[in-house]
């Protein structure tokens, strides 16, 4: 959908007034009276100008809806110091007083930049850390000294914090978390987490509230600090601030806990590896929990519990961007459609295989096993098993990583079964509600898992998961893929606007260097040009702009267009004209570009059929054209045709790729390209006929974005070309991807130089060929339709056209996604989402499904259909009888 209605707003006015009508600031509050806490963590207490920002919200908040509780991380790697401390006291006092010396140190030159007495305000904390670093407990590393030692980091933020907002007119209290939070003992709880990473009571009594109010209404207090009932401290491990402001939340019975962090919210993924990965702007607090739990680091997965518990909205802010609505996690989003809400990944998962015959319907036998684990401290995450096997993973733990326990448990386990360890181990699970319900949406995501190794699959029994365990380097760059899977294929719902947000490329402002499209500079001569739709229209300039981009890659030797993209005569005339050949998979085709480009050198023509009849190919050879083979039966059964030829060679490496299962041309499941196991009879056969292989060709899909790809494409079918000693050229195809979706990237054509670049370096005796299609037309074209009815059915809106699936079959065929606008109404805001449906007698006929439309919309109205300039009207049919699209050019 092109949001022209934002054109008078900033990239960032845009996201805030699209996020922000999610939820408003107030949304959650549910009385004026209560409590709000607020949590920002270590680089949200890092800077001044962040502390100025605290002040700010931490003010807003106790005007908007209360009394406000801050709670405090340590500053930005200050924790970590802490830990280095320990680590080294137990063996170098000389490197113990350098750290700690460091650390005071820190604190001095950041108090400095709040302009405060860093001696004056946490002298008396500096001296508790020169005293416990020469503790006699400190050699031994006991717990109870370890947690000292690290709650002093934000005892130390706290006070920093209280006396600068203090300075600056803001009237904030600074209270002992200790004296709040107080720790519990669970069953078979070690040393190491009765101290280390402790859980607290949780006292939601009237009475407690009404004590807690008399501190004042504005207070500042330390997240990750506890006592135990021996008044000792505690800590509540890593993530534990954000417990503590959820312990916090739930004991006030708060209206919200905030979590002030460094990015804006939960995604669908990480955004480091997906910058299109959506913003989820609300979540049930279980599926929030089982993100956390299975890789997101945004939220610590055991914050999550006392909200939920206590029915406390939990809200994710950046400090950065306080303008943003984040993510909101409350009850009330399980209402939301069934779909996955995100996929996320694990490192350093290990697995462990128990064997042995005897454990069928053995009594007692997973509780003798898991007894061990128990003894070892060890927690069981997922679980398979068989008649005989048991498989079991264990997630990363300070238990796991810092010990030989893995050793102990097999030794162990070795008295009940054979036991196999297998690592470094990776789990890769989808989260998102009715997860047994989308099982048929995601063959595509399926077919990614088959061709990778996966130990163990495991769907959870509450229907909020689907996790599969694979080899840690098999993961490796696999999320990008799949995201893009789970959306294409509508288990991913992005389009459902109370769940799914900005992606991070909007948010982070990576958007905003794509240029505008042709077609929203000339709205008046599209609509001069829709009297009869439906109709394609294409633009010659951007076809041209496309092919002088590809012209500028040095590496390429040879360009050829695919022509079965699109084959306009007049877009191949342009293209000639630029330089390009023209490749044919028909007889057909090759008439069509010999009619349509009078005097066409033949040696431009390059023929890759698939198939072909017998007649193809003897066509083709009387015209002179260049032709390719991908299997060794015609050679066999057609000698004469192929008798003294330089062929072009089409190889399989192996392996496919592309936007979609159908557009995937190599690897088994394909029909295109000859297997490298069978090259040395395809040469014979040539000798046979004195043919000569004089070029190599792959191509192995479309909708192709990592540069990689065309690098390791090369790279194989070099190799084969110096074991058959005559090829010349090498042709890596096409596929370059084509962004259809409004914040999707232009196609990284400087990477794809590169790539190439490396290549043709390293093997310079070829010439290197490529043959786009998509990539120099796709853009350039857009279909016009027009509104013949809209229909409200059972809550769903459908906006009817007269172009269906018989004009675009891309959306039904492929699930492809194209933006759709009203053309008619462009200035018009967006209204509730809509499915736009063709006339075709078929289920399938649907174009976009929940496209925001204007609300305006209505019988008459032109809609545009964008980036149609491949695979549209080239794959039109009179399905139903309906007639052709018709076609108009711009060259303006």
């Amino acid at each position: 959908m092109l949001r022209v209605q934002h054109a008078l707003l900033s990239p960032m006015e845009s996201l805030v007034s699209a996020s922000t009508a999610v939820v408003p600031p107030n949304a959650v509050a549910n009385s004026r009276s209560a409590w709000s806490v607020l949590k920002f963590g270590g680089t949200s207490v890092s800077k001044r100008s962040r502390w100025d920002t605290i002040g700010r919200l931490a003010m807003a908040r106790q005007a908007e809806s209360g009394p406000v509780l801050v709670v405090v991380s340590a500053i930005s790697g200050v924790t970590n110091a802490l830990l280095a401390i320990i680590d080294a006291a137990q063996r170098d006092a000389d490197k113990t007083a350098a750290l700690v010396s460091a650390l005071c140190e820190t604190h001095r030159e950041f108090a400095a930049t709040l302009q405060i007495d860093a001696d004056g305000v946490i002298g008396h904390r500096f001296a508790e850390l020169r005293a416990l670093s020469g503790d006699a407990r400190a050699t031994c590393a006991d717990v109870g000294w370890q947690a000292e030692l690290q709650a002093l980091g934000e005892l130390m933020s706290s006070a920093l914090g209280e006396a600068y907002l203090n300075q600056q007119g803001i009237p904030i209290r600074w209270i002992d978390a200790r004296q709040h939070m107080r720790a519990i003992v669970l069953p078979n709880t070690t040393e190491w987490a009765a101290r280390l990473s402790v859980n607290c009571h949780i006292d939601t009594s009237p009475d407690y509230r009404a004590a807690f109010a008399e501190q004042g209404a504005l207070l500042i207090t330390q997240g990750f600090i506890a006592r135990d009932e021996a008044e000792r401290t505690c800590i509540l491990g890593r993530g534990g601030s954000d417990t503590s402001a959820a312990y916090f939340g739930a004991r006030l019975q708060a209206a919200r806990v905030e979590i002030w962090t460094d990015v804006p919210g939960m995604f669908s993924a990480n955004p480091r590896e997906v910058p299109q990965a959506r913003l989820l702007s609300r979540l049930d607090y279980e599926e929030a929990q089982e993100i956390a739990t299975t890789g997101a680091k945004v939220l610590h997965p055991r914050c999550i519990g006392p909200c939920r518990e206590s029915r406390v909205p939990l809200w994710i802010r950046d400090t950065e961007r306080p303008e943003l609505a984040g993510t909101l996690i409350d009850a009330s989003a399980a209402d939301a459609a069934p779909g996955v809400k995100a996929i996320s990944t694990r490192k350093g998962i290990v697995l462990v295989s128990m064997e042995s015959i005897g454990m069928w319907q053995q009594v007692g036998f997973l509780a003798d096993v898991f007894a061990i684990f128990r003894a070892h401290g060890l927690s069981v995450d997922l679980i398979g098993s068989a008649e005989s096997n048991v498989t079991v993973s264990l997630d990363p733990s300070e238990n796991l990583v810092s010990s030989n326990v893995i050793d102990a448990l097999c030794a162990d386990l070795a008295a009940f079964c054979r036991v196999k360890v297998i690592v470094p181990c990776a789990s890769i699970t989808l989260v998102g509600r009715g997860m047994r319900s989308l099982l048929h949406k995601l063959s595509d995501v399926m077919a990614v898992f088959g061709r990778e190794r996966v130990h163990l699959i495991s769907q959870s029994s509450n229907d909020l998961n689907l996790t599969f365990v694979v080899d840690e380097a098999a993961a490796e760059g696999l999320l990008p893929k799949l995201h893009e899977l789970l959306i294409a294929s509508g288990a991913m719902p992005v389009d459902e606007a109370a769940v799914f947000g900005p992606s991070w490329r909007q948010i982070s402002g990576q958007a905003a260097a794509r240029a505008a499209c042709w077609w929203q500079s000339r709205q008046t001569a599209l609509l001069s040009l829709a009297t009869g739709t439906p109709r394609y229209v294409y633009h010659l300039p951007t076809a041209r702009a496309r092919a002088q981009a590809l012209a500028a890659v040095e590496a390429v030797d040879r360009r050829f267009y695919a022509i079965k993209a699109n084959p306009h005569p007049a877009l191949l005339r342009t293209l000639v004209d630029a330089g390009f050949g023209l490749e044919c998979v028909s007889e057909g085709e090759l008439r069509h570009v010999f009619a349509s480009v009078p005097g066409l050198d033949p040696v431009r023509v390059l023929f890759t059929p698939s198939f072909a009849a017998r007649q193809e190919y003897a066509e083709a050879r009387a015209l002179g054209v260049r032709i390719t083979l991908d299997s060794v039966y015609p050679l066999q059964m057609w000698p004469a045709l192929f008798r003294g030829l330089d062929l072009q060679l089409r190889i399989d490496p192996g392996f496919g790729s592309g936007h979609h299962e159908k557009v995937r041309t190599g690897g088994k499941g394909a029909k295109f390209g000859l297997p490298a196991t069978r090259l040395a009879e395809f040469l014979a056969a040539a000798d046979v006929v004195a043919a000569r292989v004089v070029g190599l060709h792959a191509h192995i899909g479309s909708g192709v974005t990592d540069a990689a790809h065309w690098r390791t494409v090369y790279s194989q079918l070099a190799g084969l070309a110096e074991q058959i000693g005559t090829v010349e050229s090498i042709d890596v195809g096409g596929g370059l991807g084509v962004p259809y979706e409004p914040d999707a990237p232009d196609f990284d054509l400087q990477a794809y130089g590169r790539a190439l670049a490396e290549v043709k370096a390293a093997w310079p005796q070829y010439e290197l060929w490529i043959e786009p299609g998509r990539y120099l037309v796709a853009e350039a074209g857009v279909l016009l339709t027009r509104v013949t009815q809209c229909v409200d059915k059972l809550g769903v809106r459908r906006i009817g056209v007269d172009a269906g699936m018989n004009a675009l079959i891309r959306p039904a065929l492929y699930g492809a996604y194209h933006e759709i606008v009203n053309l008619s109404r462009l200035e018009d805001a967006p209204g509730a989402p809509a499915d736009v449906v063709g006339p075709i007698c078929e289920s399938g006929d649907v174009l976009g499904r929940r496209r925001r439309l204007p609300a305006s919309t209505q019988e008459g109205d032109v809609l545009l259909i964008a980036t149609t300039g491949a695979y549209g009207a080239a794959m039109a049919s009179t399905y139903n009888l309906r007639a052709l699209p018709a076609e108009e050019l711009l060259d303006d």
